[in-house]
């Protein structure tokens, strides 16, 4: 199952470079952005409780979706692109099995605990 589930990530990771390629911007701003998000891991320096909800903020497909959807409906592209690294981001996490965080610590996802 798990690797189906891999699967699954990496053909919604294609689908954000796809969505990415509708975009009029170079190549290099995915690049250079896909891994922002993960700044929002400077939240644990703050507690599980603060680092969980703000890495959860940042790796959640639902707000991604909203974030590209919004920016469709308004035609702002900027808003497009952060919807869409951020769900390509989280569709590349999950293929590593990273997934949302539990406030018991940073190690613990939806997906099971990371290092076991």
């Amino acid at each position: 199952m798990k690797t189906v589930l891999k699967l699954e990530e990496a053909a919604l990771f294609v689908l954000g470079i796809f969505l990415f390629n509708r975009l009029n911007y170079d190549w290099w701003w995915f690049l250079a952005l896909i891994l922002a998000p993960d700044l929002s891991m400077i939240g644990y320096v703050f507690g599980n409780q603060i680092g969980a909800f703000a890495y959860n903020i940042f790796h959640h497909k639902g707000i991604a979706l909203l974030i590209y959807a919004i920016g469709c409906y308004l035609s702002i592209e900027i808003l497009q692109l952060f919807g869409i690294i951020l769900f390509s981001h989280s569709a590349m996490d999950r293929i590593f099995g990273y997934g949302l965080k539990y406030e018991k610590g940073f190690k613990y996802t939806h997906l099971g605990e990371i290092g076991k």
